[in-house]
């Protein structure tokens, strides 16, 4: 595992995977399972990988979260950049703070709470964090009251800031007043789109973010690395079109549920048995599953 501080340049090199986490049937992280994971990505050419929302980091036990950062780390490559999550709440993240404070993690990601927040608070609290987990944080701007661009601001400022997720979702990505204000009064470079390969090629090349994250880039690493790659080639042409292969899949995962569809369809591309949902998460219909398989299977093949 890449344990050196993240640069901007690493946040422009490699497509930032969002992989499911595979549990057994007992609910525990099953490492081998895992493992598949991570080697597909890598051989698809991805080299960092963020366990957040989509390995579902809002509803870990404190119990085992020491034990799953250190078999994160075991399982990825050595040039894998892996970025782990805590929280969402305030008490969590601090009981976290501890244990991530002692590995070689190079920065660690906060989810972000909905509810029972203010701006300002959410400040107070990552400062206190960040001071007390001694590195860098990620944050992550998923809805737009839970952080004013001053706020954002003020923590990149305060130098505890790595880079920052964002992925509040517009109906016309090339039209957002939050992310216009943001890249105005924070560097660019700090900033990843966080939403997935629909809105890259906006966020990118209209307001100047610096990378990606993605869910579908589990399934097909190589062709969303190409989207990387033509989008910072200004090569709009093929962007679009590797949109459009992507595109059945993520309006699965858009109509359904993100987070619920990629784990299914991990599972039904036959890169992993991902396992059950863990709670409060289940999984899907049969006959979701039936489309998210079609469209998993043919994302794959193209």
């Amino acid at each position: 595992m890449q344990t050196r501080p993240v640069t901007p340049d690493d946040l422009a090199q490699s497509v930032i995977a969002v992989p499911p986490m595979a549990r057994d049937e007992n609910l525990v992280f099953h490492p081998a399972e895992n493992e598949k994971i991570i080697r597909h990505i890598e051989a698809g050419g991805t080299s960092t990988l963020l366990y957040g929302g989509n390995a579902n980091f809002y509803h870990i036990a404190l119990s085992e979260y020491e034990s799953i950062l250190g078999q994160l780390a075991e399982l990825a490559g050595p040039e894998t950049l892996v970025i782990p999550s805590v929280g969402p709440a305030y008490g969590m993240m601090m009981d976290q703070a501890a244990i991530v404070k002692e590995t070689d993690y190079p920065t660690v990601m906060v989810l972000p709470q909905q509810g029972l927040t203010t701006s300002e608070g959410v400040v107070t609290g990552l400062r206190k964090f960040a001071e007390k987990v001694g590195k860098p944080i990620v944050l992550y701007i998923k809805y737009g009251d839970f952080i004013t661009v001053e706020g954002a601001r003020q923590l990149v400022e305060d130098g505890i800031i790595s880079w920052i997720k964002y992925a509040i979702v517009q109906e016309d990505p090339a039209a957002d007043p939050y992310l216009a204000d943001l890249v105005e009064q924070v560097d660019p470079r700090l900033i990843v789109s966080g939403i997935g390969e629909q809105p890259v090629v906006e966020h990118l090349n209209d307001f100047g973010v610096n990378g990606f994250t993605a869910g579908c880039v589990c399934i097909r690493p190589d062709l969303s690395e190409e989207l990387r790659e033509a989008v910072q080639s200004k090569d709009l042409i093929r962007a679009r079109e590797i949109q459009k292969i992507f595109r059945p899949l993520e309006d699965l995962r858009n109509g359904i549920n993100p987070v619920r569809v990629l784990h299914e369809a991990v599972r039904l591309a036959g890169i992993a048995d991902t396992g059950p949902a863990l709670p409060l998460l289940s999984g899907i219909s049969e006959e979701e599953e039936k489309r998210v398989e079609e469209a998993a299977e043919a994302l794959l093949a193209t």
